[in-house]
């Protein structure tokens, strides 16, 4: 498959180490230029590229950058991407520690990858934002294992959500459907299931015993 990853922090880095060692053809982009990402490409076979270049023939594209990046992403971004993309939202928001307060998600209570969404101009899959990125490289475990971690994967599009949770099993990891876009809030930070390291049922239950109440910490 072909991924377009933009952002090469913590998260981004090690999915674009796993998926490549996967056996995916990986373009990762980050705002500082290819340049940058020689030594990422040279440990991983990835493709450093240029942000507007990331998307460029992807079937799915992962964008885990800081919020407040999202909207300066270059216009037609996903331009020129596969028929049928799939774009995984990886990011959170956090108004007092980095991003400043974004009045479209306190005032009008959208979540926080609607908002991704109406940056973008396509429909998102949210996943790995409450995923402690060096799980991603030391937790995998093979299918079936009774210490497998699962991830919530919140999205509207059923087709999209199951390749994104196709890939999240791939690199490892079980899965819960966490609904729709609407109800990622379940997933936010300093929700019960945010940084857990648990098996299904455990995230089952965190996400059942989320409260739609932003907390005070998370509040610009």
């Amino acid at each position: 498959m072909k991924i377009g990853i933009i952002g090469a922090g913590n998260i981004g880095g090690n999915l674009t180490r796993r998926l490549s060692a996967l056996g995916h053809d990986v373009s990762v982009a980050n705002s500082r230029g290819p340049h940058t990402l020689t030594e990422l490409a040279e440990a991983t076979g990835a493709t450093p590229v240029a942000v507007e270049e990331a998307a460029r023939g992807a079937e799915v594209v992962v964008v885990t950058i800081p919020l407040k990046a999202v909207p300066h992403l270059p216009s037609g971004i996903l331009d020129g991407a596969a028929d049928g993309l799939v774009v995984i939202d990886t990011n959170n928001y956090y108004p007092q520690q980095r991003d400043g307060r974004i009045a479209a998600i306190e005032d009008e209570g959208i979540t926080e990858s609607r908002w991704v969404e109406h940056q973008l101009g396509h429909p998102v899959v949210k996943a790995f934002n409450g995923t402690y990125a060096q799980d991603i490289l030391d937790r995998p475990l093979a299918a079936g294992h009774p210490d497998r971690m699962a991830l919530p994967v919140a999205g509207d599009d059923e087709a999209a959500k199951a390749t994104v949770r196709a890939l999240i099993d791939e690199l490892g990891f079980d899965t819960v459907d966490a609904g729709g876009i609407a109800d990622s809030w379940r997933q936010q930070p300093d929700t019960p299931v945010y940084g857990l390291q648990a098996g299904v049922e455990a995230v089952t239950k965190a996400l059942a015993e989320a409260s739609p109440e932003r907390p005070a910490a998370f509040r610009g």
